[in-house]
Formats: C-alpha cells, structure tokens, sequence
C-alpha cells in the first residue's frame, strides 16, 4: 500500500486540508484503521470496486463519494486492486464550495455523489494537480455562516473550550452555533471540541518526551481523571492510552 498527500493551490489552503492518493495491490491483503479527525473528503474510486476481504462493497470502481465527519473509528480489512483519490475539507470548509441542506445527515456515512461534485472520474488519472486546484477554485464562494474562526478558536484552546461560552464569544447563541456546525461540520458544537481535545491529547501521549503520567496528561487535557481520558481515547482509537 502507498499513500501520499499534496497540498492544495494556497488560495485553497483555508478550506481544502490536503488531496491524497491511496494504492493498494492485488492480491495483498490490507488492514487500514481510519481515526476521526472532523473533516469531510470527496473520495474517487479509480480502480476496482472496494471491498472489505468479507465481500462488502464500500466503493463502486469509477464512482465518487462523500464521506462524512466521524464520530469514531473504522476499521477496514482490505482486498482488492484499488486506487483512490480524496479531496479532505477542513471542518465546516465543504460548505464554501458545494450546498447542502445539513451535512448532519452524512455524519459516519458513505454516500454517492452526483456528478458535477467532483471532475471527470474518466480524465482523473491523467488530471494534474494544476487542474484539480482549478476545479475547485471555480467551486470556490462565500456561504451562508462563519464558522472557521469559531473552528480556530476551538483549535486555539485544544478543544478545552465550554459551549455557551463560544457562542457568546462569537456573538451567537447557542441554539443557532448548534445548527450551523449541525449544518456545515456534521457535528454538534460538543461533540466537535470533544474530537479536537482527543486529537491534542493524544499528540501528547505520543510524544511524550518528558515521561509524564497519563493523570498529569488528562488534567492539562481538560479531563476529570484518568479514567474520563480512557474512555475518550478507547472512543476515537479503539485502544487504550497505553497502547498509542
């Protein structure tokens, strides 16, 4: 298996996180486990149609999909002659280039696209990354809400941000802050700052240079005790915080 990202036109960088291209061989069996990371990507079938070694279909050959913020992670037991090509929007990105009535509805699904969404499926192997960054620059426009500053601030504070304290910060209420992420994450406002403090918490662990215990790592993460970071890791990895 080979997997490479490029990074987008720098016009597209606040919106588009990276494209990435996925090869897996024939006849070789691959076990790919997916972690959430709160973006939505446009995945193109190139090859063969993707299955699981058990025989579900995930992908037809030659067709696109929209797939959905997670909630959680997936595991994939991959056998097949495949090639996809992803398009990964940063949180709430998607909606400056396409509409849809709320992408809640998409939240750790699968779905197939319309043509129009995405370019020539028939002209993608000999397509530049010239032309994909043309393509979307021509999508490119101004939706109806602003929430990447919002989705930075979360950032900003590793996810250790308190609901009604957002939406007063950014002159909104809670109720309204709840639809558009609803709308344009796929996500509540909870569930997202919940996703962004995993991600820098488990960074932490990782990278755990200076030895510190994972007590001393769940307080400086936001969380009540050990136990609450546990359950929160086994949530998003399916492992223990040992394990990472």
């Amino acid at each position: 298996m080979s997997y490479t990202e490029i990074k987008p036109h720098h016009a597209l960088a606040l919106y588009i996180d990276a494209y990435w291209i996925s090869e897996y061989t024939h006849g070789k069996l691959y076990k790919t486990k997916i972690l959430p990371d709160g973006c939505v990507d446009i995945i193109l079938n190139l090859k063969d149609d993707y299955k699981t070694n058990d025989g579900i279909l995930l992908m037809k050959s030659e067709t696109a999909y929209l797939t959905g913020a997670m909630t959680t992670f997936k595991v994939h037991i991959i056998r097949a002659e495949a090639k996809l090509l992803g398009i990964r929007f940063k949180p709430a990105a998607l909606s400056y280039f396409f509409k849809f009535q709320s992408l809640h509805e998409f939240t750790d699904q699968n779905i197939e696209l319309e043509k129009g969404m995405y370019p020539n499926i028939h002209e993608i192997n000999s397509l530049t990354i010239a032309q994909l960054n043309q393509f979307f620059l021509s999508k490119l426009s101004k939706p109806k809400h602003s929430l990447l500053p919002v989705i930075d601030y979360i950032h900003q504070n590793k996810g250790c941000v308190n609901v009604a304290d957002l939406a007063k910060k950014h002159f909104t209420t809670t109720r309204q802050l709840e639809r558009h992420f609803q709308s344009h994450v796929g996500l509540s406002p909870k569930e997202f700052t919940n996703l962004v403090r995993y991600q820098f918490t488990y960074k932490k662990i990782r990278n755990n240079i200076s030895n510190r215990s994972l007590l001393q790592i769940a307080y400086e993460s936001g969380y009540y005790d050990h136990a609450h970071l546990t359950n929160e890791i086994r949530k998003f990895t399916g492992v223990n915080p040992s394990q990472l």
